[in-house]
């Protein structure tokens, strides 16, 4: 006896399912995979560059020492790669004159050269983010998730005749429109789950709702009475994934107040840098360990910040010690800055390893690029960028290593190679060439 694929599971209504294809359909058929956990990636962007010759490693491939500023890094060495002469071309003037902080930042995802003006008329390109989005988006409840500590504007000039919008967004929907990121923690975890009171109200709907597949369950019954034992089993495979996947469609849009992550949270920004980076760090891990996204941005700091780092003694603005024109004092300040920082993205990388999937974790199953589109601040440099990249891609990158490349190898073909883990399909991103080889 064979079945049509064409048959059809009928419930309740006009509710069908259409089933997998069975060993009954056709003499043989690939064994169905267990699935995976999903893959991730964020981009995290840092301000003003950094002091480099701090920031390198010494030694390259799988034998090298982390510096100082990474060595808050060292227990995760082995979960990380490094990479130099990465470049962004279009973050330069060619032939635009000042702003390159503000270049920086438009270009930092985009690949591309952004259109000078303080007016409406902004122009620079797709993020790699937004890219991935729009080709994966739909599988989550929100498609991408943008944060950021400083609100910043988007109107007006904040950069030598370069709009606020440059200097305040890295993740770019449309040439002309920034997504806008959220600085506000309460705000930012309200926008993944929303508010206890909506899910309650919601809840009580659920409860009248059934499973579509409690709808055909019986005529799934009479079916196996019909079926082999490997038919059997898939079928039973089948209406497991239909159900999980049912299910985390329920959670992701209907979730009710049980089961929306617990996590204090204080009303406003709090005042206190290092309790709001950890709690956005810690948004971003809720984001992606409940598959509410895959995708996300998270700017520690907007282009040109001038924040002062009481934290580690820096009393002085970060820009503002940017230029410190060889000073060995500032340099000092900048590089306890860069420190500062570094330890904060080692904490949540260690926060990610900690949540366990199957025999992972979070961390294995993410790509998550720490790095900036300056590198020499004092010089504005936009070759050879301080980029590391964190996470396994889903045992898809054999991290642990320094990856050298030439100068002006597009810091774009690192975001194709990590586009294609993530299954987007992006073949061209501003100046990119073809992907690195992170196998």
């Amino acid at each position: 006896m064979t079945l049509n694929r064409r048959t059809i599971l009928r419930g309740a209504g006009s509710i069908g399912l259409s089933l997998p294809l069975l060993e009954i359909m056709q003499p043989a058929v690939a064994a169905t995979r267990a699935p995976t956990a999903p893959n991730r990636m964020a981009c995290i962007f840092f301000p003003n560059g950094a002091i480099m010759d701090r920031w390198k490693p010494n030694g390259t491939d799988g034998a090298f020492e982390l510096n100082d500023t990474m060595k808050s890094l060292q227990p995760h060495k082995d979960d990380v790669l490094i990479f130099t002469g990465l470049t962004q071309h279009h973050a330069r003037a060619n032939g635009d004159g000042g702003g390159d902080h503000a270049r920086n930042a438009s270009c930092f995802l985009t690949g591309v050269q952004a259109r000078k003006t303080e007016g409406a008329d902004i122009q620079v390109g797709v993020s790699i983010d937004q890219a991935v989005a729009q080709r994966l988006g739909n599988q989550t409840r929100l498609p991408s998730l943008e944060l950021g500590i400083e609100r910043g504007k988007n109107a007006g000039g904040c950069d030598s005749g370069y709009s606020c919008a440059y200097s305040t967004n890295v993740s770019w929907k449309s040439p002309n429109t920034p997504t806008a990121k959220e600085v506000d923690p309460k705000l930012a975890f309200e926008r993944l789950f929303g508010k206890a009171e909506d899910a309650e109200q919601q809840a009580r709907r659920n409860r009248y709702r059934k499973s579509i597949l409690d709808f055909v369950n019986e005529d799934a019954q009479r079916l196996q009475g019909r079926l082999g034992g490997a038919d059997r089993q898939k079928l039973e495979e089948y209406y497991t994934s239909v159900r999980e996947i049912e299910q985390r469609i329920d959670r992701a849009n209907q979730m009710s107040p049980a089961e929306i992550p617990e996590m204090e949270l204080p009303a406003g920004v709090p005042t206190e840098l290092v309790e709001h980076m950890r709690l956005m760090y810690d948004i971003l891990i809720l984001a992606f360990q409940t598959d509410t996204t895959r995708i996300a941005t998270f700017m520690v700091g907007d282009a040109g910040s001038n924040r002062a780092y009481h934290q580690v003694g820096v009393k002085d603005g970060h820009h503002e010690l940017s230029h410190h024109r060889s000073d060995e004092k500032k340099i000092a300040q900048i590089a306890l800055i860069d420190e500062f920082l570094f330890e904060q993205f080692a904490g949540f990388l260690t926060r990610m390893k900690n949540v366990k999937e199957g025999e992972g974790n979070l961390l294995d199953n993410s790509m998550v690029l720490y790095g900036s589109g300056i590198s020499d601040g004092m010089r504005h440099d936009h070759a050879d960028l301080p980029i590391v990249l964190a996470g396994r891609g889903g045992g898809t990158i054999k991290t642990g290593r320094v990856i050298e490349n030439e100068i002006e190898t597009p810091l774009n073909n690192l975001f194709l190679s990590m586009s294609d883990r993530m299954g987007a399909g992006i073949r061209e991103i501003g100046n990119s060439t073809g992907p690195l080889d992170l196998a």
